[in-house]
């Protein structure tokens, strides 16, 4: 009992919740303002809708694939979580490198997924929340 106490705090201490401002300055140090035609709203709107700015976020999905961190990223389409039946693994990561604080993996990842036909429609939370709408908010008093 206290060993899963221990991996349960080590796992709460590890996970990283960004503010706005401050994910918005690291998804603009990593390029991604601008990347394959999305503006840094967009991106600051996908990742705040799908994880709340959340690190280690996981989601599970009715076909039983499972989502991961900051982006979202779908163990069916993009990453091996070693359950996902049929898992293409397009980012030829584990999934379980999405869910750390070191998240240049994750913006990687996310840039492979862009780089599909679908582009950032991949994610249904940035078409239903963010797509043709004013973003602007996203990025307000970043001085960006």
């Amino acid at each position: 009992m206290r060993g899963l106490v221990f991996l349960l705090l080590v796992a709460v201490s590890s996970a990283k919740v960004y503010e706005r401002c401050e994910w918005a300055r690291v998804l603009k140090a990593y390029g991604m303002d601008g990347y394959r035609g999305y503006s840094l709203a967009d991106w600051v709107c996908l990742s705040h809708r799908e994880s709340g700015y959340s690190t280690t976020a996981i989601n599970l999905n009715t076909d039983r694939s499972t989502d991961y961190g900051i982006f979202q990223i779908n163990s069916r389409w993009w990453c091996n979580d070693g359950r996902t039946p049929g898992s293409k693994n397009g980012c030829a990561i584990q999934c379980s490198a999405l869910v750390s604080d070191n998240v240049r993996v994750a913006i990687n990842c996310a840039k492979r997924v862009v780089r599909d036909p679908n582009g950032m429609r991949a994610w249904v939370a940035w078409r239903n929340h963010c797509e043709n709408r004013d973003l602007s908010s996203y990025l307000l008093g970043c001085g960006l």
